[in-house]
């Protein structure tokens, strides 16, 4: 009996898996990063593609191809304890730096992962910078906290996010709705009187947690609320950078990872904010979101797909995967 035992135990130990095989093809054609083949992969045609009349035929079939992404990656959870603490350094810096240097911080990427992870003060750059790094670390803890929550998003949590990425930098505004008017720089864009903002705040949370929200796609819900939300302009300084934290939280909430619009895609993200305070078209906004949404499902997918915790999961990612890069591979 043991002796069988033993040996239908090592053979279930050499039962090739659809993430041996996965592994083997990427072996094959020395392809290391497996989020590029996942995209490639997107590029084939979805049988049913979802309609709506509001957004164009580029928006339309890249949110079908996130909702494939999606659903991919929610087979892996609940992710291992090991990838999520690693997601979470790797995002923690990606999306500090980038949110703050489109705002005009210059620190770079490697020295805000420094100031994050060791605590170093980076020579030739101003204290300010230094604090808005720490105190956007501290959002995000913030928001992905909250995204836990079930509860309604409101003026004070909203609030809160602000007040925690300007507390050390800006103190006496805080959390606090500016109390002067302002107009948008570079462009006709006025933004509202300031004796508005508690109106249109008010108005603005009403929507935010309205059934006509979330009937919405949850990218383009997300997006919406960011423009809606820097429309308003309700703070003196920050409003950037929280609107992006606002759009995070309500993109955790619905199930996907922190989504980071890169300095690199500056101009396209301030011209499609142009485009929608001022001619009400969030096509722009919504092309970089959604490319930026596959970009991010990708990596992560690669990332967990590959761990070796997953091994013996029977799961459809692999059978799809494996069967793209066969048919790809004979082509």
């Amino acid at each position: 009996m043991s002796s069988d035992f033993a040996i239908a135990t090592a053979q279930t130990s050499q039962q090739v898996t659809g993430y041996d095989r996965l592994l083997d093809l990427l072996k094959q054609r020395k392809q290391y990063d497996l989020s590029d083949a996942i995209l490639r992969s997107l590029a084939e045609p979805i049988a049913a593609m979802m309609e709506d009349d509001r957004l164009n035929s580029t928006i339309t079939e890249r949110l079908q191809q996130i909702d494939r992404l999606k659903g991919w990656l929610d087979e892996f959870r609940p992710l291992p304890g090991s990838v999520v603490a690693e997601l979470k350094k790797l995002y923690d810096v990606r999306f500090t730096y980038n949110s703050n240097a489109i705002e005009g911080n210059t620190l770079t990427q490697s020295e805000t992962e420094l100031v994050l992870e060791k605590g170093i003060t980076i020579g030739g750059k101003t204290l300010r910078e230094h604090l808005e790094v720490v105190g956007h670390k501290d959002a995000i803890d913030y928001i992905e906290e909250l995204a836990q929550q079930a509860t309604r998003i409101g003026e004070w949590e909203i609030r809160q996010i602000h007040y925690l990425i300007a507390r050390a930098t800006d103190p006496q505004d805080a959390g606090q709705y500016r109390r002067l008017d302002v107009k948008a720089a570079g462009t006709e864009y006025r933004y509202p009187p300031h004796y508005l903002l508690g109106e249109l705040m008010a108005e603005f949370v009403e929507w935010l947690n309205s059934e006509a929200a979330r009937q919405l796609h949850p990218i383009v819900s997300a997006m919406e609320a960011h423009t809606r939300f820097v429309s308003i302009h309700p703070f003196r300084d920050g409003n950037g950078r929280t609107g992006r934290l606002l759009m995070n939280l309500l993109l955790l909430r619905s199930g996907y990872p922190i989504v980071v619009i890169q300095t690199r895609d500056r101009a396209q993200y301030i011209d499609g904010l142009v485009a929608a305070q001022q001619r009400q078209n969030e096509d722009l906004l919504l092309e970089l979101m959604t490319e930026s949404v596959k970009v991010a499902l990708a990596e992560i997918l690669g990332i967990v797909a590959t761990v070796e915790e997953n091994r013996d999961r029977d799961l459809s990612f692999y059978g799809e995967m494996v069967e793209f890069l066969s048919r790809e591979k004979k082509t």
